[in-house]
């Protein structure tokens, strides 16, 4: 049973904890300070840093700043110190009038913290006001007959101080006939009365003269007087009589001036003169005298000015009726203002932390909001909203202070600047509403990277470009602003065929633009892949690559190459041999050439530009073969030369042109009976062709007959070693007199020809060809033969046909 017990008292005692420290926080909600009116402006009122727990030099780090609503600024912040000052001199009776106690209430904000502190400060009282009578003088009249004993009510003076600085005491000049009487009210206002001690006696003493003073309780002691004017009249026996002693009258704040309110009526049952009744304001304030005429004949009490329920709610006053023997009656009068909706609820901005960085919590205070309605009641009470479509919303802080939070995260880059519209609307009927627009701006953070429209690019730039050209441009957007959108380009190194990429291209950090360093060349390069990096200014900085591809354009810079026929190396020019017996479209040989440019710049076109014999030779457009155009005739000359010209279809185009040397004979005498004159081609654009073909007749006719003789020792020769070959089994191996080349890369087809003797003639060398077709693929050259001195030395075929022989078996 013991653990129970123990149990329930762990149970208070934690009670009591939660609520004392419950206590404490609410008396710590409110922090009191007091001031004396009055006080010289920098007066000190209390230690702010202390109190909140911050150090001074912590408060301008925290953005303490104090707020107030619609009222001249009454105190001051000291930033270095951490106390609250006066901002000037205050009159407390200007704030609070007479109440007891007079509490401003100030708010401390620290943006710091986001939270609001409430500072109630009293205005403590000093003696700076008089007490003060309405006038200075007083006329006064007393009927002659008045019984010792009857009282007069005497002006009341008025002190704003309160408390002992308060109207204290009256006090009346001394006088045989009169004396004074103070009464005090259940308000414990002081009524002075004014005795009557003797009987008047007017034909003694037509007037008296009397002194009342008022001093109040302060230190030092403050006074006042008024003079009062005694006039002793004749016998007037009833004083007027008001029909209630309390008029009450109900009138709302927003009627015209010139409103009548009420009408006050006192009766005399004298008769004539004497129960003529005058009124007149007995007892009314100096604010409350403007605002009120009262008809003096008639006793109707109207507005002069517009009432305000915000300023003042409720009135009192004294009414006097006065017959003409000066006797009195006197009735009080209570105006109760009602409130009208008539003001629209104030929104006041007191801090608002603009811009605002887009990746905030949501739950962020971005702004404090006053929110006051000078209405009362319902009509006083104001509710506030936001749209619904915005990332923020409000929330009740203290008094009538709301926070504007943010409920949802922030995208600078979809929404920068939000005109913010808080709505205020008060209770009333019908309600009346205030739109108040703040302008929030989204400040950037680096949270975009540059971004390239397109995956890839391709550029492109022609071959012997100069250095320095602009090649290409590559831009990429940065949706964050600032340094954040600051972007920079670069290029990733790499090596490129041995040397690195930074040789070939730089490009510009501020505008993308790509520039070629060198002059490229296609035939060496055609393409480059480059990697450009764009990097923000963010910190840290966020960046993105993109791919681009740089083409190197083919230009017409290369003349085409004729590979075949080649141009021999030991001086001899190369013939090719038609024969006489050769039908129209024979092939004859095939020029082969290459361009090492590409497209269309590689594309060739073979074409004769020139002939000693027109007409006979026709050249393949495409293949380059050359073909006999027609049959060869008796006419035709032993030799011919042909110039080929190879043209590529660039822009401009570019050409290489070839020599060709045909032989055409059917028989090698023929060609020997011709051979003296195969080293000077014929021209037939020479003006001494005439000449040279009677020297090659007359020479060909001189040694013909040896050329009769040396055929047929070659016939019999011939026909002699076909035997000895035919007996052997073995085949003749000749040596090629043309060249069969091949071309990597190039889709060239060349005829194979066959060729079986080459003969010498005079001291240049010249192949003389003729078509074996009982040696295919096989070429004799007589060339390592031995040779004679004289033409019609006979030929060894014997020997030629060894030496061709050891040559296949060396290859």
């Amino acid at each position: 049973m013991a653990a129970p017990k123990n149990y329930r008292k762990r149970g208070r005692l934690v009670l009591l904890c939660v609520l004392m420290g419950t206590l404490w926080e609410i008396g710590r909600g409110q922090i009191h300070y007091s001031v004396p009116e009055e006080s010289d402006k920098g007066s000190f009122v209390g230690n702010i840093s202390k109190d909140l727990n911050l150090e001074s030099q912590e408060l301008a780090k925290h953005g303490v700043r104090i707020i107030s609503r619609g009222r001249t600024q009454l105190f001051a912040l000291n930033r270095k110190t951490g106390s609250l000052l006066t901002a000037g001199r205050i009159d407390r009776e200007e704030l609070c009038a007479q109440s007891t106690q007079c509490l401003v209430n100030i708010n401390i904000l620290a943006e710091g913290r986001g939270k609001l502190f409430g500072i109630e400060v009293e205005i403590t009282d000093i003696n700076d006001n008089n007490p003060k009578f309405q006038t200075e003088n007083l006329e006064m009249k007393i009927n002659e007959i008045a019984a010792p004993g009857t009282r007069y009510p005497l002006p009341e003076a008025v002190d704003p101080d309160v408390g002992m600085n308060s109207l204290q005491s009256y006090q009346l000049s001394p006088s045989h006939h009169f004396s004074l009487d103070v009464q005090t009210g259940d308000d414990r206002t002081l009524h002075p009365e004014l005795v009557l001690e003797q009987a008047l006696d007017r034909e003694e003493e037509a007037a008296h003269h009397l002194v009342l003073i008022a001093s109040d309780g302060g230190e030092p002691r403050r006074s006042s007087t008024v003079h009062i004017h005694v006039t002793v009249l004749d016998t007037n026996d009833n004083a007027p009589v008001f029909a209630l002693p309390i008029y009450r009258v109900q009138v709302p704040e927003n009627v015209p001036p010139g409103t009548r309110l009420l009408t006050v009526s006192a009766s005399d049952p004298d008769e004539g003169a004497n129960g003529e009744v005058a009124y007149r304001f007995w007892k009314i304030s100096e604010k409350q005298s403007p605002l009120f005429q009262l008809n003096e004949n008639t006793g109707e009490i109207s507005t002069a000015e517009s009432l305000d329920y915000e300023e003042c709610a409720f009135y009192e006053m004294e009414i006097q009726a006065e017959d003409v023997g000066a006797l009195l009656g006197r009735t009080k009068v209570l105006i109760s203002v009602e409130d009208v909706n008539d003001n629209r609820p104030e929104v006041i901005i007191t801090s608002l932390f603009s811009p605002v960085l887009e990746n905030t919590l949501p739950g962020t205070v971005v702004a404090f909001l006053n929110v006051h309605d000078r209405d009362s009641g319902k009509n006083g009470q104001v509710v506030c909203n936001t749209p619904p479509n915005l990332p923020f919303q409000l929330e009740k802080s203290i008094d009538n202070y709301y926070r504007l939070v943010t409920y949802n995260y922030l995208d600078r880059e979809k929404i920068s600047m939000y005109n913010i519209t808080v709505m205020a609307s008060d209770l009333g009927t019908p309600s009346l509403s205030t739109e108040t627009h703040i302008t929030l701006y989204v400040a950037d953070i680096n949270d975009n990277p540059p971004t390239f429209p397109h995956v890839s690019y391709s550029a492109y730039i022609p071959e012997n470009n100069p250095r320095g050209a602009s090649v290409f441009t590559v831009m990429a957007h940065d949706p964050d602003s600032g340094k954040n959108a600051q972007v920079t380009y670069s290029v990733t190194e790499d090596i490129i065929m041995g040397s690195p990429l930074s040789s070939y291209v730089s490009i510009n950090s501020d505008t993308g633009i790509l520039y070629a360093l060198c002059s490229f060349d296609y035939e060496h390069i055609q393409d480059l892949q480059l990697l450009v990096t764009a990097s923000d200014g963010g910190d840290p900085s966020l960046s993105s690559n993109v791919s681009l591809i740089l083409f190197v354009l083919d230009q017409n810079d290369n003349t085409p190459e004729i590979l075949y026929p080649t141009f021999p190396t030991d001086g001899s020019t190369g013939v090719e041999l038609a024969p006489r017996s050769a039908e129209p479209g024979y092939l004859v040989t095939k020029v082969v050439a290459v361009d090492r440019d590409s497209g269309q710049n590689a594309w060739l076109a073979y074409r004769l530009l020139k002939a000693s014999e027109p007409g006979l030779f026709a050249v393949g457009l495409h293949t380059g073969e050359v073909r006999t155009a027609r049959a060869l005739l008796d006419r035709d000359a032993l030799k011919q030369s042909l110039v080929v010209a190879v043209q590529d279809h660039g822009q401009p185009p570019l050409s290489a042109t070839v020599t060709l040397t045909v032989a055409v004979a059917d028989s090698i005498p023929d060609v020997l009976a011709d051979l003296g004159s195969i080293g000077t081609p014929a021209d037939p654009d020479d003006a001494d062709l005439t000449l040279y073909l009677v020297v090659a007749v007359a020479a060909v006719s001189c040694v013909f007959l040896a050329f009769v003789i040396v055929l047929l020792a070659l016939r019999l020769r011939r026909w002699h070693a076909s035997r000895v070959l035919q007996a052997s089994g073995g085949g003749l191996v000749g040596v090629p007199a043309s060249h069969f080349v091949g071309v990597d890369g190039v889709r060239a087809f060349l005829q194979t020809y066959s060729h079986e003797v080459s003969l010498t003639a005079d001291s240049r060398k010249s192949h003389v060809i003729f078509p074996q077709p009982n040696y295919v693929d096989t070429l004799i050259s007589l060339e390592s033969c031995e040779k004679n001195d004289s033409l019609l030395t006979s030929v060894d075929f014997r020997q030629c046909k060894d030496e061709a022989a050891s040559v296949q078996r060396v290859q």
